[in-house]
């Protein structure tokens, strides 16, 4: 007979260097499993991939015994590690940060390939570049040129934004310089009206 499964959840901890203090034990606290138990346990299965953030699938059981899966680093570390960059970019595929070559990206998606939804390499390639694009990371020979045409639209876009806002914010400006003369001389008209009385 099965387990009767309590509880599943999803962590993502540094390969080899899990321990009871947060986040681990946060998360794993409330579950009534033995923290020390299963820390020792993922650090003994990570050991050899140090350096990684590898993701793990945790299921308790209702007599609070547990086992977890492993899963491969998530795409985006992998393409900053490949692309040797540290973040990636805040305007996605409007600014380019890096650029990855095709045998980078066909090494991350064999890395991948288990966790991903893809028959082959190629699909799973597919869905690499796509991860990459919205980083701001382009593929050599796949989309850069795309991306550097479509980072100086973008570029050329924001400088034009920038001096619709100069404008408007000066229109503001002297908007707001009128209504205060306007309400100076209404001021002035109400004082002589009462004066006139």
């Amino acid at each position: 007979m099965a387990k009767e499964v309590f509880k599943k959840i999803k962590l993502q901890i540094e390969a080899g260097k899990a321990t009871p203090a947060p986040p681990v034990g946060t998360a794993v606290g409330p579950l009534g499993i033995n923290i020390q138990d299963f820390c020792q346990k993922y650090n003994d299965a990570t050991r050899d991939k140090m350096g990684n953030v590898i993701p793990v699938e945790l299921t308790v059981y209702a007599d609070k015994s547990f086992d977890f899966v492993l899963k491969t680093p998530p795409a985006a570390k992998l393409i900053k590690q490949y692309a040797k960059i540290n973040k990636a970019s805040s305007k996605g595929a409007n600014e380019i940060v890096a650029t990855l070559t095709k045998d980078d990206v066909k090494a991350i998606a064999e890395i991948k390939m288990p966790d991903l939804n893809a028959y082959d390499t190629e699909a799973a390639m597919k869905i690499i570049e796509g991860t990459a694009r919205n980083m701001g990371v382009a593929v050599k020979g796949v989309n850069d040129q795309e991306l550097a045409e479509q980072a100086a639209e973008a570029q050329a876009e924001a400088i034009e934004q920038a001096k619709r806002d100069a404008e408007l914010e000066a229109m503001e400006e002297s908007a707001a310089d009128q209504s205060m003369d306007v309400e100076v001389t209404t001021e002035k008209k109400d004082e002589e009206e009462s004066n006139e009385e």
